[in-house]
């Protein structure tokens, strides 16, 4: 596979992936977290990190707002739900550590 083809395939599996978590918003990040070490934060920054290592400019609003697929204050108001006491615990024993 050439290079040119390997990079469309990868973009197209990542606009999937987003489009994914944009419908699957029943999904909390908090139990992304827990349960594959991720969430769409971590994403809208791997997609900010990656502008910067090109030289394009790309702020934490904008990039979330390109994994969100609106702005993050409007996705957690309609759709962010207080995480159990439970799910907290898990996080705070298997957040990656900086």
């Amino acid at each position: 596979m050439d290079d040119k083809t390997k990079t469309e395939l990868e973009a197209a599996a990542f606009r999937r992936l987003v489009q994914h978590l944009q419908e699957r918003t029943d999904v909390q990040n908090i139990d992304m977290m827990n349960l594959a070490g991720f969430c769409r934060n971590c994403l809208s920054r791997w997609y900010r990190e990656a502008s910067e290592e090109r030289g394009v400019a790309v702020t934490d609003p904008a990039a979330r707002e390109i994994v969100y697929g609106m702005p993050y204050d409007v996705w957690k108001a309609k759709h962010q739900a207080e995480a159990s006491p439970d799910k907290k615990a898990a996080f705070e024993q298997n957040k990656p550590k900086d």
